[in-house]
């Protein structure tokens, strides 16, 4: 049983010296060069602070810089947390503030900016000024490494905060190390998978990329960021580079669906896709199977206090464009609880109730933040005879006739509407799922006009008229949408998902 994720790396390092680990538009790396930069870089980061389990934050863009740097930190027995360049300045202050690094990596392009908001003076280590040719105390990085264990943390990932300063989820190699073997056995992942890695280097998912290339000796094929607008560019580069894994969130899917891409694209290397993150409308996930049917796909829950995800549907059987995409079942090693508003457990079917979760899945809590770990991570209700935390997400499911989970919506996107409990994602599910009306879409309350708003995606603007007299025939007046704003394209958040606080701050002017 391994206790750190660098004893994966080396063993593949051994196995697969020469076979590239990264590819990065022309540029490329193979994992002996990769590791030989990460050693040296981590040397030099534990002659700068000489610690052990501290966060070392990354600031740079997602790269083959990246990626080493990540590892580097790793070598070095501390936390790495990666920052996204594209964030307001302000909000990677609020973050470095909290987290407290001890170290920031970065390059010449970018130091002047962490420089002007390192309100710490934390030391700044700038790749352009590190050798990374040369040698290395091997010797010295394991004899430090042996002193962590798997429950150490491994990654720092920042996730929303209500006070305008996100929240960092403390994730450790033995929840890692045990979704890897999860995984493995459900999906059978080989050492010749070339992963098309499209999200941000401050998403989850990465994280598990990054895990995958260190134990498997998969190849991150990196996307550039800037082609999220040009889905057909993104599908060129997963059929030259042969990509065989997708791990994505759905909205970019959806857009490839709605453009009818794989009428002009063809992908016969892809055999495995996993989509998470967000609800992918059924229509447009029956186009991604029906034009793919040599790949394999499979629905993946959990949010990022999870790691990294606690629930798989591997769609086997055919599903309607009207019927939601099941989360499915709990991951080996994992326990999903479904909890009423009493705290008892949910058996039944057909019944809401809160998923909850326990296992080693679970975060070590957010760093730094006590008030807010505990408020999240609290005592297993059922359970009064020891010390058992659980964490509740705030999620509602349902368990559907087939004993599949159902993910319904958000408890927090549960409003009170003339007098009626209303959930907002049933109302986005009907007008595009079941009666596909618009290509996406994202309801919102506007809690000051007490109106149910609609921004959808569309060619075409429908009037309201049209609207309220199809959505009547499935759906009760009181949950209607008042207001209908047509856009070109809905904005996404950092990690690819559709920016629901955006538009929420929009009606209620926050």
């Amino acid at each position: 049983m391994k206790i750190n994720l660098i004893e994966y790396l080396e063993e593949t390092i051994q196995q697969f010296p020469d076979k590239i680990a990264v590819i990065d538009g022309e540029s490329i790396i193979t994992f002996n060069d990769l590791a030989q930069k990460a050693k040296i870089l981590a040397n030099n980061l534990i002659d700068a602070n000489n610690t052990l389990n501290q966060p070392i934050a990354i600031y740079l863009p997602k790269s083959i810089e990246a990626v080493y740097s990540d590892i580097a930190v790793t070598y070095s027995g501390n936390i790495y947390m990666n920052l996204d360049v594209k964030t307001p300045v302000q909000r990677i202050g609020n973050i470095i503030d909290l987290i407290k690094p001890v170290a920031i990596i970065t390059n010449n392009k970018y130091l002047k900016t962490i420089a002007e908001i390192n309100p710490q003076n934390v030391k700044i280590v700038n790749l352009d000024d590190v050798n990374l040719i040369g040698e290395y105390d091997n010797d010295f990085i394991f004899d430090r490494l042996k002193k962590t264990i798997d429950t150490d943390p491994y990654c720092i990932i920042n996730t929303s905060g209500s006070t305008g300063t996100p929240k960092g989820v403390v994730l450790n190699h033995r929840s890692f190390i045990d979704f890897i073997s999860r995984s493995q056995e459900v999906f059978n992942f080989t050492n010749d998978e070339i992963i098309g890695s499209l999200s941000p280097l401050v998403f989850d998912i990465y994280s598990y990329e990054l895990c995958l290339l260190m134990a498997n000796g998969s190849t991150i094929v990196v996307i550039p960021d800037h082609l999220s607008a040009f889905p057909a560019s993104i599908l060129k580069i997963l059929q030259e580079t042969k990509v065989s894994f997708l791990f994505w969130v759905p909205t970019i899917m959806v857009n490839i669906a709605n453009m009818d891409l794989f009428s002009q694209i063809n992908l016969p290397s892809l055999k495995l896709v996993w989509f998470a993150g967000e609800v992918f409308p059924t229509k447009q996930f029956n186009y991604w199977r029906h034009n793919l049917n040599h790949t394999r796909f499979a629905n993946l829950y959990g949010p990022i206090e999870i790691t990294l995800d606690c629930a798989y549907f591997v769609v086997e059987r055919e599903i309607k464009d009207e019927e939601p995409i099941p989360i499915g079942y709990a991951y080996k090693n994992t326990d999903i609880i479904i909890l009423d508003d009493n705290n008892n457990r949910i058996t039944t079917s057909g019944v809401d109730g809160e998923l909850c979760v326990r296992g080693t899945s679970l975060a070590m809590g957010y760093y730094n933040n006590p008030e807010k770990t505990a408020a999240a991570f609290v005592q297993n209700p059922l359970n009064h005879s020891y010390p058992e935390l659980i964490y509740r997400t705030g999620d509602i499911v349902f368990i559907n006739d087939l004993g599949e989970m159902v993910f319904k919506g958000r408890k927090d996107n549960i409003v009170k509407h003339m007098g009626y409990r209303i959930e907002l994602g049933e109302i986005e599910h009907v007008i595009i799922n079941t009666l596909k009306l618009v290509e996406n879409g994202c309801v919102v309350y506007n809690h000051s006009q007490k109106e149910i708003t609609l921004f959808y995606e569309s060619e075409q603007e429908i009037t309201a008229a049209d609207f309220r007299k199809a959505i009547g025939l499935s759906l009760p007046k009181y949950m209607i949408p008042t207001v209908y704003i047509r856009l070109d394209e809905l904005k996404q958040n950092t990690n690819g998902k559709i920016d629901r606080l955006y538009y929420n701050n929009q009606v209620n002017k926050k």
